[in-house]
């Protein structure tokens, strides 16, 4: 029996919100906490899914902009919370535990970077796109590593959760509602940009780049618009990440967590909507449950990922809705 594409988006969302109340009644906070990281996760990938979806654009160092993130916030919170000074050469600042503010400048920085690597990394294609933007990634893991100052590869803590007007971030379905209200906010962006003229120019440039050109579009300017937009969120679920966390360390750039968030794309099916969201519950609930009978479940991740790509090349949403996503 194939059901509708939105009456599974509807049903994901459902329950996102049905788990972590059921864990709040049921006084399990620790549930509510794996719920938040899911919806982080699921943040990261719906970014990288605008590249990958709708432009065909395989990144394996998309965790640049998710440390990018985390070390943004992690930065601002350890100098307001040590009460020093963050030297930024043309001035000088105390640093900030204030969540919008520290987003806004973890998507600022995440975009503006994206901006300057994308001008070098999109005129590649193909299998030398991957290893560059892996390169990158590698390049500020051991810049990271290497910075003694916060930590060096013993990562930074951050001693109390940053502040949220009028709520109390560290009681966890506090927190998660922050971080489940932000992914509804990005998930109605990407759909508004996939049926935008935008989002059609991109899907169209990831099947024929050439008939694009003749219409007069630039492909140039059309990836490197997605690549912005797609490393500001995922900067932004970085910051979300390090906060969960109140940690951050250089493993947050790390090719392992890249590889994740192109699984979780995967396992939800590529393109698709939901699909980042779907990957990150099943990926978060095997890491929960089957870590504990093994330190080798990602054997049977494996083994899944491998039924998706054989079977059902749409993803859990594609094996439901009997449609295939999109090819890249």
């Amino acid at each position: 029996m194939r059901v509708k594409e939105k009456h599974v988006n509807a049903l994901v969302i459902i329950g996102l919100i049905a788990l972590p109340l059921f864990a709040l009644i049921s006084d399990e906070p620790f549930t509510i906490t794996l719920a938040t990281r899911a919806v982080i996760l699921a943040l990261a990938a719906v970014g990288l899914n605008i590249i990958l979806g709708m432009g065909g654009l395989v990144s394996f160092g998309h965790a640049l902009f998710f440390g990018i993130g985390g070390y943004t916030m992690g930065i601002l919170a350890y100098h307001a919370q040590t009460y020093t000074t963050l030297d930024l050469g043309l001035f000088a600042t105390g640093g900030t535990e204030f969540m919008p503010v520290i987003w806004v400048v973890a998507m600022v920085v995440s975009a503006v970077l994206a901006y300057l690597i994308g001008l070098l990394v999109l005129r590649t294609s193909g299998v030398y796109f991957i290893m560059i933007t892996l390169a990158f990634a590698q390049m500020f893991y051991y810049f990271a590593i290497s910075w003694a100052q916060y930590g060096g590869e013993d990562g930074l803590s951050i001693y109390v959760r940053n502040d949220f007007p009028g709520l109390n971030t560290l009681v966890p379905i506090q927190f998660f509602c922050i971080c489940f209200v932000i992914l509804c906010l990005v998930l109605f962006l990407k759909a508004r940009l996939q049926n935008s003229p935008f989002g059609l120019a991109l899907n169209a440039m990831r099947q024929t780049a050439t008939r694009v050109e003749t219409v007069g579009l630039n492909p140039m300017k059309l990836k490197l618009l997605a690549f912005v937009i797609s490393g500001a969120i995922t900067g932004l679920a970085g910051a979300l990440f390090a906060d969960l966390n109140r940690f951050v360390s250089p493993t947050m750039f790390s090719w392992q967590l890249s590889g994740e968030l192109i699984v979780l794309i995967i396992i939800g099916g590529v393109g698709r909507l939901m699909g980042p969201v779907i990957g990150a519950c099943i990926f978060v609930a095997l890491e929960h449950f089957l870590s504990g009978l093994t330190e080798f479940w990602h054997i049977y991740l494996g083994l899944i990922l491998l039924g998706i790509v054989l079977f059902a090349r749409g993803g859990v949403i594609g094996l439901l809705t009997g449609k295939e996503g999109a090819h890249v």
